[in-house]
């Protein structure tokens, strides 16, 4: 009985770390509609990119925890890494201060996050 406790820990920290990611990115949208009418948005985005990004790494640790010593399935695993690319690539874009791939990037990771959170 005591596996069955253990994958359901894990299962849980999964949906815990999604949810925290796709809570980090609505909350990126919040902070970029401050940072274009407010004198502090610049630091609330630029906190919320650090933050957003240890979610995305939080995913990854939690879907390989998942799979690896649960013996679930790899697919989480592969969602989470492609996951932390897109959100490298969201990072490099906001740093470049290129908004025209930058805001749609964030838009779909969004929506792909949501998709993953609504999956579980």
């Amino acid at each position: 009985m005591a596996p069955q406790a253990t994958a359901q820990q894990r299962f849980s920290f999964l949906q815990i770390a999604i949810t925290l990611q796709t809570l980090t990115i609505f909350l990126q949208a919040v902070s970029a509609g401050l940072l274009l009418t407010s004198s502090y948005g610049e630091t609330l985005h630029s906190v919320g990119a650090r933050v957003m990004y240890g979610a995305s790494m939080l995913y990854v640790l939690a879907a390989v925890l998942a799979w690896k010593p649960g013996g679930g399935s790899p697919r989480p695993v592969w969602h989470a890494s492609g996951f932390l690319v897109l959100a490298s690539v969201q990072v490099v874009l906001g740093i470049a201060h290129i908004p025209s791939v930058h805001l749609p990037l964030g838009v779909l990771m969004f929506g792909l996050s949501m998709l993953a959170l609504t999956r579980r």
